[in-house]
């Protein structure tokens, strides 16, 4: 390898926000934060998700509900009515 062209790789904790759990990775990220991990000092970097937090992983689904959403929008837009009942509605514009 060519010296001076590649990033330093180390050990670096990324720690998600949401649980305050730590990993310890190797990576080539920059940050200037750190932070106590096993006794040494380490770079810090946080995440908003990892696999501690995200649904895929955890099983835990947040339900949003959708069918408020549809219900708004086939009535902003006259959809999923048959034509008889769209037609009252036209003649009274």
């Amino acid at each position: 390898m060519k010296e001076g062209i590649h990033p330093e790789y180390r050990d670096v904790v990324f720690q998600d926000t949401s649980t305050g759990i730590q990993f310890l990775i190797g990576s080539t990220i920059k940050t200037q934060k750190t932070c106590e991990y096993e006794g040494r000092t380490m770079p810090l970097v946080t995440v908003d998700i990892s696999s501690a937090s995200h649904p895929f992983f955890t099983g835990k689904q947040k339900f949003i509900d959708a069918a408020g959403r549809v219900e708004k929008f086939q009535r902003k837009y006259n959809w999923g009515k048959k034509e008889e009942e769209a037609a009252p509605e036209q003649a009274k514009s």
